[in-house]
């Protein structure tokens, strides 16, 4: 008789999220029976998915006012070398850039006006961002398993960037709830204690792909979309740094 397999973070999480295929019930039941801190740990997450929901669903259903609402993006049919195009209206900056990202449209619009994910990446930032023992869920020390566990919970490859460079190491990464369906966030700190979280999210309408800012509470969030994800880059950095951040992680993603 074979083995049973063994109960993993991906059971567990479905668990909470009440995704849990009904064979690995009993498995997950039993482990939970043997382990009663991880049986509070579960517990623990589900009253902070339950709180996050209290606190903001209540703006995630709030309509868009009309006045609000943003065009239709423009996109450009060919990248120049330097990039500078200025729209006080809308907020545009001028910027510099290449092919590929640096063609894109960057754009600050109050929150009320930004996509649903971003609020959802403010609150995980706002909620785990202040954690002194527990700021992520799995370390840095076991990076390569994070990121396999991460993408096989999203359904796609996705990759911690390395921010060494502008002097922030990762700290690690957790599994977050988002309307039903599962989200990441990577977490990293620089030798001052400040902190950047990097929130991932599949995104089924990804018609807008303009690099956007927001900011709620001197916090910062520099978000896009690329292809099927969403991604969210959240810090209380100065805007410039911020932003070269953002930039760093982009390139990372999009070689």
């Amino acid at each position: 008789m074979m083995n049973a397999e063994p109960v993993d973070e991906a059971d567990l999480h479905a668990y909470v999220d009440g995704r849990l295929e009904p064979a690995r019930y009993a498995a997950v039941e039993a482990y939970l029976e043997a382990n009663p801190t991880e049986r509070q740990r579960l517990a623990d997450y589900r009253a902070i998915d339950a709180e996050l929901h209290r606190l903001f669903d209540p703006a995630l259903n709030e309509p868009v006012p009309a006045s609000l609402r943003l065009p239709p993006m423009r996109r450009w049919t060919t990248a120049p070398v330097w990039l500078a195009r200025a729209a006080a209206a809308a907020g545009f900056m001028l910027f510099g850039g290449a092919l590929g990202w640096f063609a894109h449209e960057r754009v600050q619009q109050p929150l009320v006006a930004d996509r649903a994910f971003v609020r959802q990446a403010l609150a995980a930032h706002v909620v785990y961002v202040p954690e002194v023992r527990h700021p992520v869920e799995v370390d840095a020390g076991q990076q390569q398993h994070l990121v396999a566990w991460l993408s096989k919970r999203l359904g796609t490859a996705i990759r911690a960037p390395a921010l060494e460079s502008l002097g922030f190491q990762l700290l690690g990464g957790r599994l977050l709830p988002a309307d039903g369906k599962p989200a990441a966030q990577f977490m990293y700190q620089d030798a001052g204690g400040r902190r950047l979280t990097l929130y991932v999210r599949g995104l089924a309408d990804n018609r807008d792909t303009a690099f956007r800012f927001a900011e709620q509470d001197g916090i910062g969030a520099f978000y896009w979309v690329d292809g099927d994800l969403a991604y969210a880059l959240i810090g209380d950095l100065d805007r410039p740094s911020l932003d070269q951040a953002a930039h760093a992680v982009y390139r990372q993603l999009n070689p």
